[in-house]
């Protein structure tokens, strides 16, 4: 392979220097292009673009493969929880079991919360979206740690596996939190004996009266979803989180900046929208078949179907479709929903019109039939999400920050707007000469 690429450009040839990456990923390095030319790339959506180096998660989208640290999510997904899966993407390694016991009981003593805290619930608005309420406490979380929140990269990297460790644990206690709250219920404290996801669970069902202690099925489903959604390389929240890092902010604040972007529908709230999609389709009595013709023909919109990377089925979403089948079984339901969503992806999967467009199931088309089983409420679908995202995130951040070299994020833009303009306002500039 050639070590750069050429360019042509206003009569002149210039060499740009090639990057490849150790999947033979191939990146053009344009870093000097606007110093050597005075233009630059344009790239609307930056799905071309590069924006950083990083050994956390592999993609390749037309091949449908998904490695953490260079493991193939099928194996991590089958043999590991979502803590051992967390351990080795914000550490860079599979824990020993003594590696994991360790952690597990770190995060577990860090699952309480400063009772000045609770306050905060008292002030937001009944009807505030779980997530806007989610960013803003995981902000103001940071408060109460000022040694990790320096803003100050070296110094805060100095805490980094205390913090990963705190955020991991408090944001299922913030989420639970959060729920419980808004439905007027008091808090619930975790139990010793519970591990991470049951222990969450805990968190969010227990009444006054009696603890809810979850089925091993029903808190390994959920489990899965958190392991699968623990990162998934450049997506908006991410870049979000490494571009707020990139100016020199702490790790609470740029998390928090990405639980905003999580929130977008387009995002994380694309689950939800499978979710009305099938319930819409159950509504009108249908299996499925109607709508997809309806989606072919452009009436409808087929959700959870096609992802901005994956040209090939999302390997997440074979696995949730499995586990879809098992929680609903052991919970004795049989959810119309998921008998519609198996129609909707047969049909699709053998229809030339989704073929040759590459649309396959992505992994928000099951996702949801698991968290409505489980008796999540919709409106806590993108909170699940954070959830599983943050060593993603946590991890990322650490890149930016342990990076010397890292570079505020500062893309360039192409102008579009008026030309230079002579200045003509009268009532301004009568207005001035009073103020004077």
């Amino acid at each position: 392979m050639d070590k750069t690429a050429k360019l042509s450009y206003n009569g002149k040839e210039y060499e740009l220097p090639l990057i490849v990456g150790t999947e033979n990923e191939v990146g053009i390095d344009v870093r000097d292009l606007r110093a050597k030319t005075g233009a630059i790339t344009y790239d609307e959506g930056y799905a071309n673009t590069g924006s950083c180096q990083s050994s956390i998660t592999y993609i390749d989208g037309e091949k449908g493969i998904l490695r953490h640290r260079g493991y193939a999510i099928e194996e991590l997904a089958d043999k590991c929880s979502f803590l051992a899966v967390a351990h080795l993407i914000v550490h860079g390694k599979l824990p020993t079991q003594q590696e994991l016991d360790a952690f597990r009981f770190d995060v577990h003593k860090n699952c309480t919360l400063h009772t000045g805290m609770h306050r905060h619930y008292e002030v937001f608005p009944a009807d505030a979206h779980p997530m806007a309420i989610l960013s803003s406490l995981l902000n103001a979380l940071g408060c109460y740690y000022p040694q990790m929140t320096s803003n100050n990269h070296k110094r805060d990297l100095e805490h980094y596996e205390e913090a990963a460790t705190l955020l991991i644990s408090k944001v299922r206690l913030l989420a639970a939190m959060t729920y419980r709250a808004k439905m007027g219920m008091p808090f619930a404290y975790p139990k010793r004996s519970l591990p991470y996801t049951a222990n969450f669970l805990h968190m969010m069902f227990t009444e006054h009266y009696e603890d809810y202690l979850p089925t091993p099925e029903v808190a390994h489903a959920l489990d899965l979803f958190f392991l699968l959604h623990a990162d998934h390389e450049q997506n908006c929240s991410t870049s979000t989180v490494r571009m707020v890092a990139s100016g020199g902010a702490n790790l609470f604040a740029s998390i928090s900046a990405g639980v905003s972007a999580l929130w977008g529908p387009s995002h994380g709230g694309a689950n939800m929208a499978v979710i009305e999609m099938l319930e819409s389709i159950e509504k009108d009595g249908d299996d499925g078949t109607r709508f997809i013709e309806a989606a072919k023909s452009g009436t409808a919109r087929l959700m959870g179907f096609g992802h901005r990377v994956y040209k090939n089925y999302d390997p997440r979403a074979k696995i949730l479709g499995l586990a879809a089948e098992n929680v609903l079984s052991q919970m004795g339901k049989r959810d119309k929903k998921l008998d519609i969503a198996r129609k909707l992806e047969e049909l699709a999967l053998t229809d030339p019109y989704f073929i040759e467009r590459k649309l396959y199931p992505n992994v928000d088309f099951y996702s949801g039939i698991i968290l409505s089983a489980i008796g999540i409420p919709t409106n806590m679908f993108t909170v699940m999400f954070a959830i599983g995202r943050m060593p993603g995130w946590i991890a990322h951040w650490k890149e930016v920050a342990s990076n010397p070299k890292t570079k505020i994020y500062r893309p360039r833009q192409v102008y579009n707007g008026e030309v230079l303009r002579k200045y003509a306002c009268d009532y301004t500039s009568s207005l001035l000469r009073v103020n004077r």
